[in-house]
């Protein structure tokens, strides 16, 4: 196996509980270099649980827990990874460059100051002290601290949350950059269009279970549905009682519909608004499919 996708962090049939609460329920989940994982699930899902153990931050009840094959309680195997998480702990009265310093200070071999800026946008933020930054600049500065120590292995927990959509893409392709020199990136984001956009591989997390995994093509190919996009002077309300329809609505002017067939939803939308313009196909996304699978897991839980 190429040594770039070697195993990084692997848990391995874990359990945790707290109190009555079980967590993780028999968790298996592996990390590799050059790729990344995206870690959805609901709120309560067991995401953080299950980063917490990769970061020695408590221990599992059953199962192991690995990083860089060794426990991640060692010193050693935790100086080989980076972490941004939603709460950072940051010092408000100290620059930007004064933390990057600090930080930098902490690896024998860090990268460059003018690489972490150029990857997270720091343009003119060097001489700003952290507290006065806008929350989507302290997101920026948060990612520059997790990459500055040439991390193999990187934890993004919400990295984009604050950040509008030039920053976000601007992260997008330094995430992509590191990933090809090799790093490992674990990802949980709300933003489910991200981690279609990013990842190699997806786990859904529900009830401290995986309910699906597989890359985003894989997952998407759970559903047979359509989305269908047009501008069109029919009701969505109308729409929706329409048969094969999963649902109608509008985004702006457009007319949007989930449909478990496109052809009959397409023919009738043009029988009926001979204007309809700009109309699109497209195969359901992962936002679709993620919304499906914890739907159907918790019918069955019912």
């Amino acid at each position: 196996m190429n040594s770039e996708h070697a195993v990084l962090a692997r848990l391995d049939g874990v359990h945790k509980s707290f109190g009555p609460i079980e967590a993780l329920a028999g968790v298996d989940l592996t990390v590799r270099g050059g790729q990344m994982l995206a870690l959805l699930g609901p709120n309560g899902a067991g995401k953080s649980t299950a980063i917490g153990l990769l970061l020695g931050q408590g221990r599992a009840d059953a199962g192991t827990v690995s990083l860089f094959g060794a426990s991640p309680h060692e010193l050693a195997v935790r100086r080989r990874i980076g972490v941004m998480l939603q709460s950072a702990g940051i010092p408000d009265m100290l620059k930007v460059s004064e933390l990057l310093a600090l930080t930098r200070s902490y690896y024998a071999q860090p990268r460059s100051v003018a690489d972490c800026v150029m990857l997270a946008g720091l343009d003119g933020l060097m001489d700003r002290r952290y507290g006065r930054l806008s929350g989507g600049q302290q997101r920026r500065v948060q990612f520059a601290l997790a990459i500055c120590g040439r991390p193999k292995l990187l934890f993004l927990d919400e990295p984009t949350t604050g950040l509008d959509i030039e920053a976000r893409r601007m992260l997008w392709r330094a995430i992509r950059e590191l990933v090809g020199e090799g790093c490992g990136v674990l990802l949980t984001t709300h933003y489910l269009e991200e981690a279609e956009a990013l990842a190699d591989r997806v786990v859904v997390l529900q009830r401290g279970r995986v309910i699906a995994q597989g890359s985003v093509d894989e997952l998407r190919g759970h559903l047979a549905q359509r989305r269908i996009r047009c501008f069109s002077a029919v009701a969505a309300e109308r729409v929706a009682t329409w048969p094969c329809v999963m649902e109608a609505r509008r985004d702006g002017a457009r007319l949007e519909v989930i449909a478990e067939s496109a052809e009959p939803v397409v023919r009738r939308l043009l029988a009926e608004d001979a204007a309809l313009t700009e109309l699109e196909v497209s195969r359901a996304g992962l936002a679709d499919a993620f919304l499906e699978l914890t739907r159907e897991d918790n019918r069955e839980a019912a």
